[in-house]
């Protein structure tokens, strides 16, 4: 039965069968299952992918068209050779459809390699052409600016990869960045590539747009279809031909293209390219700060070690009036001795020369000889130091007037054919000089910065410190005060409580007399006066009895009418305790004294 019936031309439009998505599909699978069964495939394996179900899928393409491919889990195990990406293979398996997509695929039931892809042997053609130019060599490569102050990036504006790149540069070291859009993958992405390249590289100096010190050309990863614009030769050679340092960083670590040995440097990711092209910032203070400690030390060092070693030199040495001291002492004895031994010397010798009597004239004579013999040989040393001298004049060469001229005409052209040299070396050591004190004047200017800013923060962290302090020490003094007033307070109702003026409130009386305090009826019968302490004042009385009644002692206060006489205490009698202090009188009316 055909699956589409031509209908007839006097048939109605309306009674052809509609049929469903899921039935028409359902035929069309049937159609290419029953035409094709098992079939072998030759093409270039591209897009390879194994997910985590242990499935394997990939394309199978030549120059014109490509095909879907998929091996399942137990037929991927048992695979001798697993298929990679560029490899030119020979697949053996059914043809079928997936509805879900309304896609024929390749059921792959077995892979046997077929040779090196037609995209693969281009490449390596293409490497081996570009590489026998020489635009691969390592010393056209140039080296990577320490801090670059202008980074040209060359990627897609839209995608991770300048977000990444832009990211690790803010965190690493700010810089300026000048971003340079282009396609990074399809058939505009190679002339785009290149034309940037080659653009960013003829920017002058001092322009508009400033000239980047570095180029980063960077991508994420992807297929080798997706990668291929950074194999194209256009761009080997404008990167090859640039002189601006260039770091690629296109694709993952695994992925290698043209690009790549083109460039100053190969970064593994674009993130990572970002970490080549500048330092950490913080790392590089640290390193200054460190540097210019060390140079710090050196130079306290360079002075404080020869102090130290002229010091010790100085104490090895010793006192230099130790030198002297010896003699010194020695001519202070001898010197009181020297006067009259010369005096004696000189009697001696008058005294030998009156002796031998000898007429004046011998002795002028012999003056008169002596003078002459020695005039006589100062002639005869004078005559030999000019024969001397005659003798050394003729040893040495005759140098004539002209030849001292040439001599001295050669050397001021020798001189002047030198000054063309020496002044350049002057000023280039001027120079030299003059950057190295703008490098330390600098370096100074931002240490002393730096100090300034960690003075002024100390001190503002000092100050907010002493005024959080006096904060607190003003809410804590009225507290602290407070606390004071109130234990002061409960100590003076203490003292009040524990005084002897509220024992006298409840009827207790102080006897003193002439000497003070009397704590016994004997000791108040022997005083002549009694003074009593009462709670609201003093008074006086004067007791008596003798000493031997004491126990029927009367105490006659002055103004009473009678005295009243003290009644000795009565004994306690057993089982009864004493009343409480402060309480009622005794029956006669007053309270005992003691």
């Amino acid at each position: 039965m055909e699956l589409f019936e031509d209908a007839s031309p006097d048939a109605g439009a309306g009674n052809a069968p509609p049929l469903s998505v899921s039935e028409i599909s359902g035929a069309v699978r049937r159609v290419i299952e029953g035409e094709f069964g098992r079939v072998r495939v030759r093409g270039e394996v591209g897009r390879v992918s194994r997910p985590s179900s242990g499935h394997l899928y990939f394309d199978l393409k030549d120059d014109r068209a490509v095909i879907a491919a998929v091996c399942w889990r137990d037929n991927a195990c048992r695979l001798p050779h697993r298929p990679e990406e560029g490899i030119e293979v020979i697949v053996t398996g059914r043809l079928t459809t997936f509805p879900g997509q309304s896609k024929y695929q390749l059921l792959v039931e077995s892979v046997e390699p077929a040779g090196i892809g037609a995209l693969m042997a281009m490449l390596d053609q293409r490497r081996r052409l570009l590489a026998a130019e020489g635009l691969f060599d390592a010393a056209r490569k140039r080296p990577i600016p320490y801090l670059p102050d202008v980074i040209a990036v060359v990627t897609s504006p839209s995608g991770a990869v300048i977000r990444d790149i832009l990211h690790r540069l803010r965190d690493r070291f700010p810089s300026r960045v000048l971003i340079w859009p282009v396609a990074v993958q399809g058939a505009q992405s190679a002339p785009q590539v290149a034309a940037a390249v080659a653009r960013l590289n003829a920017i002058e100096a001092g322009g508009a747009i400033p000239r980047p010190d570095l180029i980063i050309v960077a991508r994420g990863g992807g297929s080798v279809e997706d990668l291929w614009g950074f194999n194209d030769e256009a761009v080997v050679r404008a990167v090859a031909a640039g002189t601006i340092p260039l770091i690629s960083a296109v694709g993952h670590e695994t992925d290698t293209t043209l690009i790549d040995h083109a460039a100053d440097l190969r970064a593994p990711t674009p993130t990572a390219a970002a970490e080549l092209a500048v330092p950490v910032l913080a790392e590089l203070g640290a390193r200054v700060s460190d540097s210019q400690a060390r140079l710090w030390r050196s130079v306290q060092a360079r002075i404080d070690r020869p102090a130290q070693r002229l010091g010790d030199l100085g104490r090895g040495l010793g006192r230099p009036q130790a030198l002297t001291d010896a003699a010194r002492q020695r001519l202070d004895l001898t010197g009181p001795r020297l006067e009259p031994m010369l005096r004696s010397f000189m009697r001696d010798r008058r005294r030998s020369t009156e002796s031998l009597d000898l007429p004046l004239y011998a002795l002028r004579s012999f003056m008169a000889d002596r003078r002459a013999g020695y005039e006589r040989a100062a002639q005869a040393l004078t005559l030999a130091a000019r024969r001397e001298r005659d003798r050394r004049s003729a040893a040495l060469p005759v140098v004539r007037a002209a030849a001292v001229r040439m001599a001295l005409a050669a050397a001021g052209r020798r001189l002047e054919g030198q000054r063309d040299r020496i002044e350049p070396a002057l000023a280039r050591r001027q120079e030299a000089e003059a950057r190295r004190l703008r490098g330390l004047g600098s370096r100074l200017e931002a240490a002393r910065g730096r100090m300034i800013a960690t003075a002024r923060r100390d001190h503002a962290e000092r100050r907010a410190a002493l005024e959080a302090a006096a904060r607190r020490l003003a809410a804590l003094g009225p507290r602290l005060a407070g606390d004071r007033r109130q234990a002061l307070d409960a100590l003076d109702r203490l003292r009040q409580t524990l005084g002897h003026t509220q024992t006298l409130r409840r009827g207790f009386v102080i006897v003193r007399g002439p000497e003070g305090l009397l704590t016994s009826a004997a000791a108040a019968a022997r005083v002549p006066r009694l003074d009593l302490e009462f709670h609201d004042g003093h008074l006086g009385a004067v007791p008596e009895g003798g000493p031997g009644e004491a126990t029927g002692t009367e105490v006659q206060v002055p103004g009473a009418d009678e005295a009243v006489p003290a009644e000795p205490p009565k004994p306690r009698p057993p089982g009864r305790t004493a009343p409480p202090r402060g309480g009622k009188p005794t029956s006669s009316g007053q309270g005992s004294l003691f």
